[in-house]
């Protein structure tokens, strides 16, 4: 698996990815409108989960190509990544299994997100994250898992209406999941490291 790291600190590929991922974000945005339309402004920041977590990518991917860590963007990138790339694929395959239907727009999503959380753990080497970080991002997880269950900002599925309850409860143990593989990969005593180099 090594065979990749180089790839990825290629500066040709991580252009090419800081391409898709400004593209992606735009596009999750703009997917989210109809929503962020009649969101009171104090939850807006908390509605958009997986644009936002593609736009904390996109700081990653800069401050690399400049030769820099931000860990902080690190941290939240890679939590959120994993979370809300697992999130989207698990909640479009709900939506097959209580519909029987997966169209184009469908595939399309579980392949870009199920890429959004692989990306995430493939870049875990060049990260740089401290435990103060992981804190603040689990603050901010778990702080958004209230905002959407609790007052109900969550990404709309109206087919999943009847399975809210079911979601949060999932959503809540994926983002202690997340937090608990970025732990595993990017904490550890003698975790696998590389340097970005050019």
């Amino acid at each position: 698996m090594k065979w990749i790291y180089p790839i990825l600190a290629n500066r040709a590929v991580m252009l090419l990815l800081l391409i898709i991922n400004i593209a992606g974000t735009i596009y999750g945005y703009i997917w989210y409108k109809w929503q962020l339309d009649d969101t009171p402004a104090i939850f807006l920041p908390f509605v958009p989960d997986s644009p936002t977590a593609s736009f904390f990518f996109v700081f990653v991917l800069i401050a690399f190509l400049l030769g820099k860590n931000w860990p902080l963007f690190e941290a939240l990138a890679i939590v959120t990544l994993i979370k809300y790339g697992i999130w989207a694929v698990v909640m479009n395959l709900l939506v097959f299994e209580v519909t029987g239907e997966l169209d184009l727009i469908a595939l399309m999503l579980i392949f870009s997100h199920g890429a959004m959380a692989v990306q995430g753990i493939l870049y875990a080497p060049f990260y740089r994250i401290k435990t103060w970080h992981l804190v603040a991002v689990a603050i901010w997880t778990l702080h958004n898992d209230v905002i959407d269950y609790v007052f109900f900002m969550l990404p709309r599925y109206p087919i999943l209406n009847l399975y809210t309850p079911q979601i949060g409860y999932f959503t809540f143990w994926l983002s202690i999941a997340s937090l608990g593989v970025t732990a595993f990969l990017c904490l550890r005593k003698n975790r696998f490291q590389l340097e970005i180099k050019y």
